[in-house]
């Protein structure tokens, strides 16, 4: 992690990232509603391809049309299928679009006046933004876990989950990048303490007044 020493915005910026299917809205909600506040590069990923956008017209060029709809909105299940289907294509689809995600997400850090912040980015670990962080939070389950939510979730097929995962870095890798981890392997109510932990942790460390504050 190398962020600038005297950045614009939270004096601790912290990264939430997980496997896909691993909780991570869920988490985020939770410190949000503690007053935390969130960047999402999930929703930025989508402004950053609505249509007329430049992102969008960067995929086209290179995936084809065949990944827009006939009202020129962009095919999510569609480019799925492509990146699952080819060796090679999602590198391509986040070196294309990842400098667009990145630069908003700093401009909207930039913003924030609060002492810290978190910032949720699912593929953290594959994209290097850990450049962009202080911490970084794992939310952690095991991949059988992953593939049933998946499963459940979105219809995938147990063939379609495991290639997904394949396409993420391995829970290994995400756990070697970890300064916190919350175990989200049990239902949503486990979660309730964890997150008060953590909060009570960060705040401390960014203001030396954590135990000083309701956080319960």
């Amino acid at each position: 992690m190398g962020r600038p020493a005297t950045p614009p915005g939270p004096d601790l910026v912290i990264g939430v990232t997980g496997g896909i299917a691993s909780g991570k809205s869920t988490v985020t909600g939770l410190f949000a509603a503690r007053g935390l506040p969130v960047v999402d590069t999930d929703l930025i990923a989508r402004e950053v391809v609505r249509p007329g956008s430049p992102g969008l017209a960067r995929l086209t060029r290179a995936f084809g049309r065949g990944i827009v709809n006939a009202r020129g909105v962009l095919d999510r299940t569609a480019l799925r299928r492509r990146i699952l289907a080819q060796s090679g294509e999602r590198e391509r689809l986040n070196r294309l679009l990842h400098p667009l995600i990145f630069q908003r997400m700093q401009a909207r850090l930039a913003a924030i006046r609060a002492p810290l912040a978190l910032v949720a980015i699912p593929l953290l670990v594959e994209t290097g933004a850990d450049k962009y962080l202080d911490r970084i939070l794992v939310v952690d389950v095991p991949e059988t876990c992953q593939i049933k939510r998946l499963k459940l979730r979105d219809g995938m097929t147990q063939e379609d989950a495991e290639r997904m995962l394949v396409t993420q870095a391995s829970r290994e890798e995400r756990l070697a990048h970890a300064t916190d981890v919350i175990d989200n392997a049990g239902p949503p109510s486990d979660l309730t303490d964890q997150v008060a932990c953590h909060y009570r942790l960060w705040l401390k460390l960014v203001t030396g007044l954590g135990a000083a504050h309701d956080v319960e």
